[in-house]
């Protein structure tokens, strides 16, 4: 398990220069029966929950992946790296770090894992409070939506540290 520093880093935003000014990122909420994706904007820094995939197989999940990039196109990649609260690594962190390393070797792009401390509690809350109420309305789009939270935090990130 990683300390508290080693954690943090990987949320680290890029440097600006890094990326383009303008362009399509992808943020990855992964889960072992879900991945939850979401899509923003360098230019407007603005992230959208997008689609949940639902694959029985890495396969199918990375063929899914796949067809949006066609797609979308994005220019980079974002995937949530879980941690506990005091920082130290989470059960799925070496699952997250292996998908982020799958997506960059098999797509090429480039790929920003960042630290994603309860970003599906924050998720829930939100659809929660925005009307459903219903759990499994909620279980629906949770993971698109803490995907949505995760790029969210990586482009405000990445605006706030732009000199």
């Amino acid at each position: 398990m990683r300390d508290a520093a080693a954690a943090a880093s990987f949320s680290a935003p890029p440097r600006p220069a890094a990326l383009p000014a303008r362009g399509t990122v992808f943020g990855f909420d992964f889960g072992l029966a879900r991945i939850g994706v979401a899509t923003g904007e360098l230019e407007t820094g603005l992230a959208s929950a997008l689609t949940t995939i639902h694959a029985p197989s890495d396969d199918a999940r990375f063929a899914a992946i796949a067809r949006l990039l066609a797609e979308w196109r994005p220019v980079a990649l974002v995937v949530g790296l879980p941690a506990h609260l005091d920082g130290s690594g989470h059960e799925l962190s070496a699952r997250c770090r292996r998908f982020a390393n799958q997506l960059h070797g098999r797509f090429g792009l480039p790929v920003f894992p960042i630290d994603e401390r309860l970003s599906s509690v924050a998720a829930d809350s939100e659809l929660a409070a925005a009307g459903l109420g219903r759990w499994r309305e909620r279980k629906a789009v949770l993971d698109a939506a803490a995907a949505r939270l995760i790029l969210q935090t990586f482009l405000d990130a990445r605006r706030h540290a732009r000199p």
